[in-house]
């Protein structure tokens, strides 16, 4: 039985059963040879939209599994398990279907969710740009209005899916008088004339995740903004709320990954005679590996019941997201350190799982962001 089972219901234990099957015979044969090859996960995209994953952040009435907060944490958490990349592609696109749940009309919403539920369409969340990364307010992409169309402009960078995604949620300047309540968002769709996706980063990890510099100067009609002109912020800001919880779901998961390797292998290694776990440093080691673990989970679950609850979960989201993301990359290094110069070769996942890791202190917004906003909240 798994730690949270207590807080799920019986189709969701059930739903994660099949995602655990899933990780382990679709997922994990596959992870070592995306990293080699940098190939992004189309195919296992493809395996996941069966699963109903696709759509898990999602209610029922637009197509989605209609699972609850906690479920869908440990959901996260398991397909980041299995690959890491898959995962990245997977919660860029919930970053893209949650902005036109939080900020879209039911027009939009029926025009591009149900598809995205079932896999058939892939999103991507596009806000942060070459001088606009922590702070939204500064970015430079700008839309003018033109009658019933917009025209957009501007350069977005580091944009997970970019490249492939068949819709694109893009947030710019409507008002540059107005800071932040001068923001708006608009779906582009692939193929519109003046959306150019420029190279593909190279990155230390997430190989098969990848991130685009896209090119923007198009033409959209009015139909798709996501709600008024000037909310695009508060959208933003509520979606990534979802996904920092969502990232220290990621973090968790390959956490859990790689302690259950270091458990295994302190037990199966023998030196001198004797099973390496019978040696208090690596017990010492591996207690502190499992306290850190569900620390982070007990984080990532009291974000997952306010976000369940309706309440304001920023400060939990932060706050998930900054010890998880944290606590995952010292657990995995422990857990290469424990498998001693096996870990460091890429016959083991653990050096693969660090270099994907290294990223969640970065992204959806860094642990000094992170520390920034706790901190603010309680001096507000």
């Amino acid at each position: 039985m798994r730690a949270f089972d207590h807080l799920l219901s019986a189709e969701e234990r059930q739903f994660l059963d099949m995602l655990e099957c899933f990780a382990r015979d679709e997922l994990v044969p596959r992870a070592g040879e995306t990293d080699r090859t940098g190939t992004f996960v189309h195919d296992q995209l493809a395996a996941l939209s069966e699963t109903g994953m696709m759509g898990a952040n999602l209610p029922e009435r637009w197509g989605g599994t209609d699972i609850s907060a906690h479920a869908l944490f440990e959901a996260v958490a398991t397909i980041a398990g299995g690959c890491g990349s898959t995962v990245s592609a997977l919660t860029a696109h919930f970053l893209a279907t949650d902005s036109l749940l939080l900020g879209g009309d039911d027009a939009l919403r029926a025009r591009f969710l149900p598809a995205a539920a079932e896999g058939k369409m892939l999103g991507a969340f596009g806000l942060t740009e070459p001088n606009a990364g922590s702070d939204p307010a500064d970015m430079r992409s700008r839309a003018v209005r033109q009658g019933d169309e917009w025209h957009i402009k501007g350069k977005k960078c580091f944009i997970s899916n970019g490249g492939v995604a068949d819709f694109i949620i893009l947030y710019c300047v409507t008002d540059p008088q107005a800071g932040h309540r001068g923001i708006s968002a608009f779906v582009v769709e692939k193929g519109t004339p003046g959306l150019v996706p420029g190279r593909v980063e190279q990155t230390m990890g997430l190989r098969g995740g990848h991130v685009w510099e896209l090119d923007v100067d198009v033409m959209v009609p009015d139909a798709n903004r996501l709600g008024e002109e000037g909310t695009g912020f508060r959208t933003a800001m509520k979606v990534l709320d979802n996904g920092r919880t969502e990232v220290a779901a990621m973090a968790v998961g390959i956490a859990r990954s790689a302690l259950a390797a270091a458990h295994d292998w302190a037990r199966a290694r023998v030196i001198g005679g004797e099973a390496l776990s019978n040696r208090q440093g690596i017990q010492w080691m591996l207690a502190d590996m499992a306290t850190e673990l569900s620390a982070a989970e007990l984080l990532g679950h009291e974000a997952a019941r306010q976000r369940q609850a309706g309440e304001r979960f920023t400060t939990a989201a932060s706050k998930a997201k900054l010890f998880a993301s944290e606590a995952a990359g010292r657990i995995t290094d422990q857990a290469l350190q424990i498998h001693g110069g096996y870990g460091f070769t890429r016959d083991f996942p653990l050096e693969r799982q660090l270099r994907d890791l290294r990223i969640m202190r970065i992204y959806e917004g860094s642990s000094e962001i992170q520390r920034n906003i706790i901190a603010g909240r309680m001096l507000a």
